[in-house]
């Protein structure tokens, strides 16, 4: 990655249908977007997952918007990541 990574930290939270499918898996290959699962449970296809996402701005706000498109909730995390 180049001098323009940027860090985001974000909670997902996913329903049952995308809590299958792999989004993390398409944020990488899609958008070079590279995330740091730091905390993450689910529960009978749904659940939640807290990520520092890096990357150029422009690839973590297609990256948010593909996750947002698929149903997944994208809320920004302020302070410490290792919180649930």
């Amino acid at each position: 990655m180049s001098d323009d990574v940027r860090h985001r930290h974000v909670r997902l939270t996913f329903p049952p249908g995308p809590a299958t499918e792999p989004v993390i898996y398409e944020i990488v290959t899609r958008f070079g977007v590279v995330p740091n699962i730091r905390r993450a449970a689910i529960h009978d296809h749904s659940g939640w997952m807290v990520l520092d996402l890096a990357g150029p701005d422009a690839d973590l706000d297609a990256a948010i918007e593909y996750m947002t498109g698929r149903g997944v909730d994208v809320a920004r995390v302020e302070g410490d990541v290792m919180e649930g």
